[in-house]
């Protein structure tokens, strides 16, 4: 492994399969994707959270996350191993390209479909072999041709088939993805350096249809709403004994100048002076 990957976070894009490694103690990322993933994790840990679940992903073994769904994500290094993971993203275009393809006659009836979003995936010879061929690419200078990655993606989707007939109705249904409460969503991560695109991505938005909704439910734009939120936020810490130079970090601001500036407009007061 290069010293690059060694140092920081490295995560390496190839139209649908992505690879990720880091030497940090721990990563944590919000999960949200309207494809499904198929992650297959080569060391370290994985710890994944939805809802009350909590799915602990260890070397070797892989999962299907489901598409339309938000979670935690923590990419752990353990010991002396870094983490390093991969994914395939398989996206509509080439699941309904698949399924135009498929022996109708040949589907398999009577399978109930599930409202499950994690699921972990058996440890077949089919599986393993194709995540073997990918550990590669996790070499910058060695780059899979866009024909070699439709032909890994297709072959995930044969190896998810092949390992469970459940998923049948999962990657094959092409329903129109969700959408969730913006506040919601907004109140629980207005700390986090999102930007708008992805803030309109985890919400199941285009970045047009986000905004056009925003003006549904407030005045403000996105930009001065998490402004706002974050020193409604700040003002709570500063009275609660909070230190000012604690506090801007903690809420979301970059720098303390920008956090002072805003905050004095907001409240006619420096922070010091709360």
């Amino acid at each position: 492994m290069n010293q690059a990957i060694e140092d920081k976070l490295k995560t390496i894009s190839y139209s649908g399969i992505f690879l990720s490694c880091f030497s940090e103690q721990s990563e944590k990322c919000i999960h949200s994707t309207p494809e499904h993933v198929l992650l297959y994790l080569y060391s370290g840990e994985q710890i994944i959270e939805y809802g009350n679940r909590k799915y602990v992903i260890k070397p070797g073994e892989c999962v299907l996350i489901r598409r339309d769904h938000r979670l935690l994500m923590y990419k752990n290094s353990t010991n002396e191993e870094l983490y390093k993971g991969i994914s395939l993203t398989f996206s509509r275009n080439i699941l309904r390209e698949f399924y135009s393809k498929l022996n109708k006659s040949e589907l398999p009836i009577d399978v109930t479909a599930t409202d499950e979003v994690v699921f972990k995936v058996a440890p077949r010879a089919d599986v393993t072999s194709l995540f073997q061929s990918l550990t590669p690419y996790f070499d910058e200078e060695v780059k899979p041709t866009e024909g070699v990655v439709h032909l890994k993606l297709l072959e995930g989707i044969y190896a998810l088939l092949n390992n469970n007939e459940a998923f049948y109705p999962i990657l094959f249904d092409f329903t129109e993805p969700w959408k969730i409460d913006i506040l919601e969503f907004l109140n629980e991560y207005f700390r986090d350096d999102l930007s708008m695109a992805q803030i309109a991505a985890y919400t199941g938005r285009s970045l047009a249809t986000f905004k056009r909704d925003f003006k549904k439910i407030s005045t403000l734009s996105p930009q001065k709403w998490l402004i706002k939120r974050r020193l409604e936020e700040a003002y709570e810490k500063l009275k609660g004994g909070h230190k000012v130079q604690d506090v801007y970090i903690e809420v979301g601001f970059k720098n303390p100048s920008h956090f002072s500036t805003a905050f004095k407009k907001q409240y006619g007061i420096p922070p010091t002076e709360v």
